[in-house]
């Protein structure tokens, strides 16, 4: 199953409807073709009373390509990146929420690149150790009246320099701190609902 956040409001992708279908849903389609699709995708996108929808197809990744399709794309990746000793990882804060580092994949740049580069940019640190893959997240926002659907993928890291990380201030990066059990909560109180997505795939956070 993929979730594809507006905002706070999500859309569901699954090829198993029984299984992953729940009580507190406002609006199901079963794919059958792009322009109900697309009529689907607008209807909720106007009408912020709808939380969770549903959509459903016997394939799960020609569904998502489809849905795609109603957008226009923009690969992201961005990284979870952990202390020496796994005990906390770095956050950040931009226009006042908190959130981990992440950033466009740049032409020619691989997903893995891209977030190590953009780690690094908006952390202002010098190398870090890539170490598994954690997940895809996608959300939606409007440029221009255009809506886009950004997928992110999240890589785990670790950072073992001495320098102390700094915020990137161009991109709106108010602060960068560590998170540790201390924080965990206060972090996820005032975070997005796709970086709890992330957190939630890595089993060293339910270690802290």
């Amino acid at each position: 199953m993929y979730k594809i956040f507006f905002k706070d409001r999500v859309i569901h992708l699954t090829e198993e409807i029984e299984k992953n279908l729940n009580n507190d849903f406002d609006a199901i389609l079963k794919y059958a073709n792009q322009g109900e699709l697309a009529d689907f995708i607008a209807n909720f996108e106007n009408d912020e009373a709808l939380k969770n929808a549903f959509i459903y197809h016997h394939n799960l990744h020609e569904l998502l390509k489809n849905f795609r399709d109603c957008f226009r794309s923009l690969p992201a990746a961005g990284g979870l990146i952990w202390n020496d000793d796994f005990t906390a990882f770095l956050g950040i804060k931009r226009l006042g929420v908190y959130d981990l580092p992440k950033g466009k994949v740049e032409k020619d740049e691989t997903f893995e690149e891209a977030a190590i580069r953009e780690v690094k940019e908006e952390c202002n640190i010098p190398s870090v150790e890539l170490l598994d893959r954690l997940t895809s997240t996608f959300h939606t926002y409007k440029i221009n009246e255009q809506t886009i659907l950004k997928e992110t993928r999240w890589y785990e890291m670790k950072y073992v320099d001495s320098i102390i990380p700094t915020p990137q201030k161009e991109e709106n990066i108010e602060e960068i701190f560590w998170v540790g059990r201390d924080k965990l909560e206060e972090f996820k109180n005032n975070t997005y609902p796709s970086i709890i997505q992330v957190l939630e795939k890595s089993r060293r956070i339910s270690e802290l």
